[in-house]
């Protein structure tokens, strides 16, 4: 066994699990360029999703509120809204995802005795009670601190249907929908923003053409919002399928843009659909590939981007990536509708990469959304009836919450390649951002599982006096938390630093994610 000290914690690193290259050292270069930060990273990249979906909301958000095991607030777990507070979660997204467009939701309001139940058909078939609806979704916002972001139901409903959702949640006067969310004990409307017209419309939204999609979406958006525009909303149409710029084009294209204010982009980390393997026993080849297709995410952000310039050069259209993150097949034991996985350091790699991708482009992104937050694919919270521990994903993104709302700062990376076999690709991800305060973070990811990375830094014009530095890592790309050890993977303080004027040093270990912080 080698015993390697990375920042105070040792870590045990079984060399027979390990490539051959694991004592190889690689040396890259960043330059960071405040001179010509201009852009805001909007906080809204680091939302979350919770769909009706597996034990995501039943089980994972909501116990009911007849639970005496659990400690909670009118239903919702009161650990895990310590947790989204922890993690600054900015904007949630619900219902869905494909449940969104079988969801009606005037099922879910009033007494719970008295809702109708559904059955989820697109997740294991299982009927659900409607206990867990409008209501009590925006109120746990509330205590969050997220901003709720609604997914229309375009594909089984009804124009009329949203706009009497619309008018329930934000009508401030008298109507029939406001004087019946009063009766149901909401004085005060919630304000809800943010409105997803229809969902994957190109598939279990409805598998309409781009074209229909957009008349569709005329049609929708004229009624989401009064005449005089006073009570503004942020309509964000169904967007492509990963690859499909013709998706993107023709909304650009046919939807009036003042009707428009952000495209959406789904796109998972999948190393084979036919055969996602394992989440927990994969070899160095499937971490390969899933990094490979996670790294796709910077040729579609760009190449999507490239078409909205084209129709929109003044960037006032937002892209959207609201579903995101790795997929890999369900636990064995588990409903495989469920679609509950493990998530080990191959995820937080993700995380970390994917998030610097966002940050980079975030004069287009605007908002993001990571699938899911509970208990489905690339979690940040798994929970086991009273038990709840948090992903190394999660860890990424609260260890990268300090660029939320800060402004990015151009990053000029020169990166050596992570190859194996016949397949290569970066080994280091880099964005950094200057905060409300005058401090500069850089997040840095070392992809690379087997070698570590010698990184300088130089930053253009500027000079520093203080460094300090967070790192998540361990033994394995393979380690995850478990309920028997929740806290195996977590952040700790970073030494592998120097910094001398303008210019910093780091020594990164394999497939680790640190945090710097300058000032």
């Amino acid at each position: 066994m080698q015993h390697h000290l990375i920042a105070g914690t040792v870590f045990c690193l079984a060399t027979a699990s390990l490539p051959l290259y694991a004592q190889s050292v690689q040396n890259a270069t960043v330059v960071l360029k405040p001179a010509s930060a201009q852009h805001t990273i909007n906080k809204n990249i680091y939302g979350h999703f919770a769909e009706h979906l597996g034990t995501c909301i039943y089980g994972g958000f909501f116990v009911g509120d007849t639970s005496t095991v659990i400690p909670h607030t009118e239903g919702v777990r009161n650990d895990v809204i310590a947790a989204l507070k922890k993690l600054k979660v900015p904007v949630l997204r619900w219902p869905g995802g494909c449940f969104a467009d079988t969801y009606h939701w005037k099922d879910g309001v009033g007494p719970r005795s008295q809702r109708p139940s559904i059955v989820n058909k697109w997740w294991g078939g299982v009927t659900e009670d409607n206990s867990f609806g409008t209501h009590d979704f925006l109120n746990m916002c509330e205590r969050i601190g997220a901003e709720p972001y609604l997914a229309g139901n375009m594909g089984s409903g009804t124009v009329q249907e949203l706009i009497d959702w619309v008018q329930y949640v934000n009508f401030d006067g008298l109507s029939p929908m406001s004087k019946w969310r009063q009766e149901h004990g909401r004085v005060k409307p919630w304000g809800v923003k943010f409105w997803g017209v229809g969902n994957e419309a190109w598939g279990c939204g409805g598998n309409m053409t781009p074209e229909y999609y957009a008349n569709e979406y005329r049609k929708y958006a004229t009624f989401m919002t009064d005449w005089n525009n006073s009570d503004k909303m942020f309509r964000i149409a169904s967007g492509a399928n990963s690859g499909d710029y013709k998706w993107t084009e023709v909304l650009m294209r046919d939807i009036p843009h003042q009707m428009l204010e952000g495209v959406a982009l789904h796109h998972y980390a999948v190393i084979d659909w036919g055969n996602k393997g394992s989440s927990t026993e994969f070899s160095e080849q499937q971490y390969m590939l899933s990094m490979k297709a996670a790294w796709k995410m910077e040729e579609l952000v760009n190449k999507h981007s490239a078409i909205m310039d084209k129709y929109d050069p003044a960037k006032k259209v937002a892209l959207v990536v609201d579903e995101w993150g790795g997929w890999y097949a369900p636990d064995p034991g588990t409903n495989p509708g469920f679609l509950q996985q493990q998530n080990t350091m191959r995820d937080a790699m993700i995380a970390g990469m994917t998030l610097n991708i966002f940050n980079n482009h975030a004069d287009r992104i605007r908002m993001a959304n990571l699938a899911q937050t509970i208990n489905v694919l690339q979690a940040v919270i798994l929970t086991n009836k009273e038990k709840l521990i948090l992903t190394p994903t999660f860890h990424v993104m609260e260890m990268y919450n300090v660029h939320q709302d800060a402004t990015m700062i151009p990053v000029e990376l020169k990166s050596p390649d992570y190859v194996l076999g016949t397949e290569k690709m970066p080994a280091v991800s880099a964005s950094a951002s200057k905060d409300k305060f005058g401090k500069t973070h850089m997040s840095l990811v070392n992809i690379h599982p087997g070698a570590t990375q010698e990184i300088t830094v130089e930053v253009d014009g500027t000079n520093y006096r203080q460094l300090s530095g967070r790192i998540l890592a361990s033994a394995r790309i393979q380690d995850y938390n478990s309920f028997d050890q929740p806290e195996k993977i977590r952040p700790a303080p970073f030494k592998g630093a120097s910094l001398k004027g303008n210019k910093l040093t780091v020594k990164m270990p394999p497939a680790s994610v640190v945090v710097l912080e300058l000032q």
